[in-house]
């Protein structure tokens, strides 16, 4: 009985870390491109409009710096990721045990 909530735990950190990393990233992004849209006051304007002239709406400083800062996590979430994969072939892991990730030899 003991091996089902082994497995049961060990299937919601699986399922935890795909929604994170899997669909985490891309949803952060998504955000980032509405941020930026909404920064430049085109949220909401008809579809008809085209041009240079299409977003008149106001234009909200906050929403650039909130854009910008998702980009800034998806960027160190793949960067993260990269250094992952070529430690690991290098031979050594990625350890989180300080503030920041350091590589460490296996």
């Amino acid at each position: 009985m003991h091996n089902l909530g082994f497995a049961l735990d060990g299937a919601w950190q699986v399922l935890l870390a795909g929604l994170a990393l899997g669909a985490g990233l891309p949803v952060l992004f998504a955000l980032g491109i509405r941020s930026l849209a909404w920064a430049s006051g085109g949220v909401g304007v008809p579809a008809t409009v085209t041009g240079p002239s299409a977003a008149t709406g106001p234009r909200r400083p906050i929403g650039a710096v909130v854009g910008y800062a998702l980009f800034t996590v998806v960027v160190v979430g793949v960067l993260l990721g990269l250094t992952f994969i070529v430690a690991s072939g290098f031979g050594y892991k990625l350890d989180f045990s300080h503030v920041y990730p350091t590589l460490i030899a296996k």
